[in-house]
């Protein structure tokens, strides 16, 4: 069983080693990892180290591009109207996870985040039977779930009048 598998292709390798050096020489700070896994039983993958990065901010390309990679950047907030409108600040809205103890704040959170997929206290957002997509540029539409199977059904609508 693996943990963290390969990614896509070289290409999304690429993209992360992009948007490390971008976050690194703007300050923020690596905390664990940011390297390619290249030897071993690695080198005839696509392998990333789990990675994660302290002291993002919006004038990092890491704040605005998905990732679709084993990379967590830290972003600081103080207020929570402040962390809800910066995870807003953004093209993308696949998914979005919130850890907390306060019910009030998870309910307030999972209402006002856009993203299609929001994640409480966990980071489970797929499942065969619930509906997956994203909002903004990250997708229309929905796959699983109800909602994904009405995504391949063409409804018409057929209004008579019988006159005589």
């Amino acid at each position: 069983m693996s943990d963290v598998g390969p990614l896509i292709n070289d290409e999304a390798r690429d993209t992360i080693d992009q948007q490390l050096k971008d976050a690194l020489e703007k300050g923020a700070n690596l905390l664990i990892g940011g390297n390619r896994l290249t030897e071993g039983n690695y080198q005839n993958g696509f392998f990333y180290q789990p990675t994660v990065i302290d002291g993002v901010t919006q004038d990092m390309n890491i704040f605005y591009e998905e990732t679709f990679g084993p990379v967590i950047p830290l972003i600081e907030f103080e207020r929570e109207d402040e962390v809800i409108e910066k995870a807003n600040d953004s093209d993308f809205g696949l998914a979005s996870y919130v850890f907390t103890n306060s019910l009030r704040k998870a309910e307030n959170l999972s209402r006002t985040l856009e993203y299609g997929l929001v994640a409480i206290n966990n980071t489970g957002v797929s499942f065969a039977e619930a509906p997956f997509g994203g909002v903004k540029f990250s997708g229309l539409g929905r796959e699983n779930g109800r909602q994904g199977v009405e995504e391949f059904i063409e409804t018409k609508f057929v209004h008579t009048l019988y006159l005589n």
